[in-house]
């Protein structure tokens, strides 16, 4: 075997172990949360030894962190098959439906984001990416003065919002959520921050009105 051959057959190898070692890794996050995750388990379930798994990712929060973004490359391949209406506000709810839907979908996933960090974290870039789908929007909003206030503001509350719809699923999965809670609730805000659109021809229309 030609030293390429052999160099190529050893990526192969590390790209297996990796993509086994992740695949047991989500399959414990999702049967137990971050609480059950552990090295041990993690070893028993892949086949791969403690040394192997640290050789790859460093440490257990490494490895949390490559599902971490792992999972928001699901979410951000959703995004981008979104639909656009032409309408900001109605895709910007679009948007926010589809994060709700996927935090609720996968809630052990989705408390990663609030795992311990160092000060000195890096997030992973896919994060940014997820998050400019949605300020692209906002941008568009404030170019068009639809703003009614802070444009950081209200970027910040749609994200409070979409948390706090996905905590309460998690953590009341008992209660008796209803259905259109998400559209009711991601929309109502919206109508609070944001303006309506100005029907074409309104401004030529009171100019005339004038005359």
């Amino acid at each position: 075997m030609s030293a390429q051959a052999q160099q190529e057959r050893r990526r192969e190898r590390r790209a297996e172990a990796r993509r086994v070692i992740l695949d047991a890794s989500d399959a414990l996050l999702t049967e137990g949360g971050q609480e059950a995750f552990s090295i041990r388990r993690l070893v028993e379930r892949c086949g791969y030894t403690a040394p192997t798994i640290y050789q790859y990712f460093g440490d257990k929060d490494g490895l949390l962190d490559e599902i971490l973004a792992l999972d928001f490359e699901q979410l951000l391949a959703q995004l981008d098959r979104a639909p656009q209406s032409g309408d900001p506000v109605e895709d910007l709810t679009r948007l926010a439906q589809i994060f709700v839907r996927h935090g609720i979908r996968h809630p052990n996933h989705y408390q990663l984001h609030f795992l311990p960090r160092s000060p000195d974290w890096q997030p992973p870039a896919v994060i940014d990416e997820t998050r400019a789908h949605f300020d692209r929007i906002w941008e568009r909003l404030r170019e068009e003065g639809r703003m009614s206030g802070d444009p950081e503001s209200a970027a910040q509350s749609l994200w409070a919002l979409c948390h706090g719809l996905i905590s309460g699923r998690i953590h009341r999965p008992d209660r008796p959520w209803s259905k259109t809670l998400n559209q009711d609730a991601i929309g109502a805000l919206l109508r609070g921050l944001v303006e309506p659109a100005k029907a074409k021809g309104t401004r030529r229309r009171k100019k005339e009105s004038k005359c």
